[in-house]
Order: C-alpha cells, then structure tokens, then sequence
C-alpha cells in the first residue's frame, strides 16, 4: 500500500531574516540581521517572528500597526518602525516566503494495489498511482507524475511528465495534457460539449462530441471546473493559463497563454480569448465572441461581443469600464432624477 510521505508536510524552522533578504533579493531597512522568523502571516494577524507583506494600498495604516518582524513592502513605500523588506514586486515575493516555511505532502512513487490499470497503457518512471485510481487502454502518462485517489484516465488519453492529479479528477477519451499540468479535485477535461440539434418533432438530437481538449504546459484547473470537448476540432487552454473553481469552458473554445479565469466564469462554445486575459469571477462570455490579448473583465460582467485587445470592461452588456464606473454612479440617483423631470413636465 502506498503512503504519502508527510516528513516534509510541513516544515518548523527558523530563518535569519537576512537570509530571506538575500534568497528573495530585497533590500533589507530598519531591521536586524539576525532576527529570526519562523513564519509566515496577513498583515493583520501576523505577530512576533512572522513575515507578512502589503501590495495593496489600502492596507497602509496596517502597516503601521502591525506586529509582524518585518514586513515586505514596494520600492516606495514611506517607511515604518518595522523592519522592511524592499521589493519590486511584494506580492510575488511574500509568496517565495512562503515556501521557505512550508513543503506539499509528497508521494512515493508506486501503485496501489486497488489501482486499475489496463495492460496496453504506458505509465513513466517514478509514478505515483493512488487508491481506486482507473487508466484504460492505451493511455500514456509521462514521468513523475501523482494520481490520487479515484482518479480516471479514459482510453487514448496521452499526458507529459509532473501531471498531478487530485482526487475525483477525470480527463477524457483521446485528449491530451501537456507537462506540469495540475488538476485539482473535481476536474473534468473533455466531457461532452453542450451540443443539442432540434429536429422536426421538436425534439432534441445530441451532436456528437468528436474533438479533443487539449491542455498544453504549465497549465493549473481548479475544482470542479469543466473544459469541455469539442463537436468539431478542438478545445485548447494554452500554456500557462489558469482556471479557477466552478469555471466552465465550452466546446471548441481557445484560452491563451498566461489567461487568468477567475471562479465562475463561464465561456460558451468556440469562445476564442488572448493571451494574458483576466475574466474576473462570474464574468460570461456568448458564444464565438474574440476577446482581445491583454483584455480585463472585472466580476460579473456580461460579454456579447468582441473585445478589444488591452481593453477594460464592466457590466452588463460590457463596456468601458470609466463609461461604466460612471453610469453606476447615476443609477442610485436615478428616482430622483426621474421625479425632477416629471416636475418641468
């Protein structure tokens, strides 16, 4: 039976602060050398030898107050009677600190005898594959890689090395996963598009869904979020794309490099988005709409048509996002704008 090998699940020990200076390459002020940190916390509960940081600059009166040992803050920002870790970019940074405090469980490599695994399938070195996982025929999984418990592999599916899979996550018949691919629980890559023709009876007619999804480098799909497959062709999140929870993707839709999918957000089918897109929570896309590389949807908003690339919007139809800021600010006042136009009336 296989065991996670939890020695390095989580990791007590303290740092020199001066030490996280040098591995984070900050500029260390106003603080000790030799203090030691042991942790890492939010400005508002990080105490005595905990790290904390502030990216955000509504958080600044925080800052002041705050009992952490020192605190990771921008190139500018005013200075503080707490040590300060000088960065260009603090959020980025706060979470290399975290990983000097704090290591994954990790899994030993072998299979678990509950583990079904059909003959033609070809499995790579140092696989870890957990209890009641299944992997049907003619399935390539690359090495290194983690399936735990209850995953499922359909047949044809092909998948790079460092795939980890959590629990529960299902990838589809003939689809393909590129390397560093994590699916978290709940995942399903390549279930059926959402594709019905009505016939004459009025009756629904499923379309078959033929394409693959395909999921290339570096990509990272949170629970319970779909991709689906496509009719025709194929559904593609390119590299490094990252989905949230609860996300779904229609068929034959295209998600570029770098593109962020906030919880929620939904895409209808052969959707295509840019690279270093940010659709921010619940935001939904129609159908065959381009959303531009480098476009911002902030939460909620409606999208019926194309993007532009690099453009802001908000609300529903989406617009400009300022144009939007300011209608929002007329709609409370609306009532009263109305009865003053039934008084010149």
């Amino acid at each position: 039976m296989l065991d996670a090998d939890y020695s390095s699940f989580t990791i007590i020990c303290k740092m020199k602060l001066s030490e996280i200076n040098r591995r984070l390459g900050t500029q260390l002020e106003n603080g000790a050398m030799d203090t030691e940190i042991h942790g890492v916390a939010g400005i508002e509960t990080a105490g005595l030898g905990q790290i904390t940081f502030i990216a955000n600059p509504k958080y600044a009166a925080a800052a002041r107050t705050t009992k952490a040992s020192a605190v990771i803050v921008a190139e500018d920002f005013p200075a503080l009677k707490t040590a300060m870790l000088r960065s260009k970019n603090p959020y980025l940074d706060f979470a290399r600190a975290l990983e000097f405090f704090y290591t994954p469980p990790q899994y030993a490599a072998g299979i678990h005898p509950t583990a079904v695994i059909h003959p033609s399938a070809k499995i790579g070195a140092e696989v870890h594959i957990g209890p009641y996982v299944v992997i049907q025929e003619d399935v390539e999984i690359g090495g290194k890689a983690v399936l735990l418990a209850h995953v499922v592999v359909y047949r044809g599916v092909k998948i790079g090395n460092n795939f980890f899979a959590h629990a529960h996550a299902v990838v589809r018949e003939f689809c393909r996963v590129g390397n560093n691919v994590v699916l978290q629980n709940g995942v399903v890559i390549g279930g059926d598009g959402f594709g019905f023709a009505r016939d004459g009876k009025g009756q629904w007619h499923k379309i078959v869904q033929s394409g693959p999804t395909i999921i290339e480098d570096d990509v990272e799909v949170q629970a319970n979020a779909c991709i689906d497959r496509a009719s025709v062709g194929e559904t593609r999140i390119a590299r490094g794309a990252k989905i949230d929870n609860l996300v779904q993707v229609g068929h034959g839709s295209k998600v570029g490099e770098d593109t962020l999918l906030c919880a929620q957000a939904g895409l209808a089918g052969s959707t295509d988005v840019g690279k270093g897109v940010i659709l921010a929570g619940q935001v939904g896309v129609a159908g065959h709409c381009k959303i531009g590389d480098g476009a911002i949807a902030t939460a909620q908003s409606g999208i019926p048509n194309d993007v532009a690339p690099g453009a802001v919007v908000s609300g529903y139809p989406a617009m400009d996002n300022k144009l939007w800021l300011r209608c929002v600010a007329v709609f409370s006042r609306l009532p009263e704008i109305a009865r003053a136009l039934r008084k010149k009336e």
